[in-house]
């Protein structure tokens, strides 16, 4: 997907970036069609699948962005990289500034790279069809014209806690694809001094009070410094509606937080809905281990509803 958001960033720190995307492979590529990164004369960020495709592809970038034209390239991957994935990727460079972005719009950026000025009835069907059906169109190179939908996150997920475990899930969780974060304390200060592009922080005396603001459709984690509080966020957001929520914990304390549940009059079916502990425990209960198994947890959940709208379409 088209991360615009990223791309304006770039543009607003740089003056002048390329963005190179991939635009269509055969056979075994590194990295998927709509893989991008971005490149500037002393920098990049993002990647379309590292080793010598990246090294050779950000360094067409940088001479487009000297020569200020954007550019198609279509390599083998095998004999002529050093490398053995057996493929061919087509990569297309492009050069943005502040008027270049101006001139993007729209839930999917389709723009001609190679082919006639025209948009292609392909094309047009292509957009058409996803409109109807009210899901964004696959990345793909379609008779010279780059059809990509703008990235929007896709996934809410609310982490309550700003103490070791809670920094640690953010630094891995934020980079993933389509997630946007809310982080909630009940101190401001106990947030890094700069957090990424997709973290909001949130604070309040009693955090439990923000339940009322996260969607119904929002991911919950629960791993505050009490007991109590936790708790009592368990208890709200049952109330409250919830895509997924976990706990962090024992299985000394899930059971008493479960006795405590029911009496507080949720149902076990409602209660079960609750994991505890998050992540995974063979991983160990070091803070970074317990942010990668959950981590893994998101990655996975994400796989399988993309499964199940694959399947329903």
């Amino acid at each position: 997907m088209f991360d615009l958001a990223a791309l304006r960033a770039a543009v607003a720190a740089q003056g002048r970036v390329a963005r190179v995307v991939i635009a269509a492979h055969d056979g075994s590529a590194p990295r998927e069609v709509g893989a991008a990164m971005l490149v500037w004369a002393d920098g990049q960020a993002g990647t379309i699948g590292g080793g010598a495709l990246e090294w050779e592809a950000a360094a067409r970038a940088r001479a487009a962005l000297a020569e200020g034209r954007d550019r198609l390239d279509r390599q083998a991957l095998g004999p002529a990289l050093g490398q053995c994935c057996g493929g061919a990727v087509t990569v297309l460079t492009e050069i943005y500034d502040a008027a270049a972005l101006d001139r993007l719009e729209g839930p999917v950026i389709a723009r001609a790279v190679a082919g006639p000025a025209d948009m292609p009835l392909a094309v047009r069907g292509l957009l058409n069809r996803a409109r109807a059906e009210g899901m964004p169109p696959a990345s793909r190179l379609i008779q010279g014209w780059m059809v990509e939908p703008v990235a929007r996150p896709s996934r809410q997920l609310w982490i309550w806690g700003a103490g070791h475990v809670g920094r640690a899930i953010v630094a891995v969780a934020a980079p993933l694809p389509g997630v946007a974060i809310t982080w909630i304390d009940m101190d401001g200060t106990r947030f890094p001094a700069s957090l990424p592009e997709a973290v909001t922080a949130l604070w309040a005396a009693n955090p439990a009070d923000l339940v009322a603001r996260a969607p119904s459709e929002a991911e919950h984690l629960v791993l505050t410094y009490s007991h109590a509080l936790d708790l009592e966020l368990c208890h709200r957001l049952l109330g409250r509606g919830f895509r997924s929520l976990g706990l962090i914990g024992s299985a000394t304390k899930w059971a008493r937080f479960r006795g405590r549940l029911a009496a507080l009059g949720h149902a076990p079916d409602q209660i079960a809905r609750i994991r505890c502990p998050i992540g995974d425990p063979g991983l160990g209960k070091h803070p970074q281990a317990i942010a990668v198994g959950v981590a893994a947890e998101l990655l996975k959940n994400n796989d399988a509803e993309t499964g199940r709208r694959d399947s329903a379409r």
